[in-house]
């Protein structure tokens, strides 16, 4: 693996953990979180991502692909629980 690019992966695990353990504590927390709450985070999060006219540059693109595919894992995971 390059060196230049072993950062980008390791961030971006170190994101998606993150985001995980948050996402997984809101859920047990607020009993008012639902799967339409996290949808429209993350369509707000696809909005975001595409509205990057300046350039965010390496490190904040990886946290946001990092951070939507978290939403996009989490949001699977639940729906595979039959939940709403």
């Amino acid at each position: 693996m390059s060196v230049s690019v072993e950062w980008q992966d390791i961030k971006y695990k170190e994101i998606f953990e993150q985001e995980m353990t948050g996402l997984t504590r809101r859920r047990q927390s607020d009993s008012g979180c639902k799967i339409g709450d996290l949808e429209a985070i993350l369509r707000n999060l696809y909005i975001m991502d595409g509205a990057d006219i300046g350039g965010r540059g390496s490190l904040q693109d990886t946290i946001m692909t990092a951070t939507i595919a978290a939403y996009e894992h989490f949001i699977a995971q639940w729906k595979a629980e039959g939940a709403d």
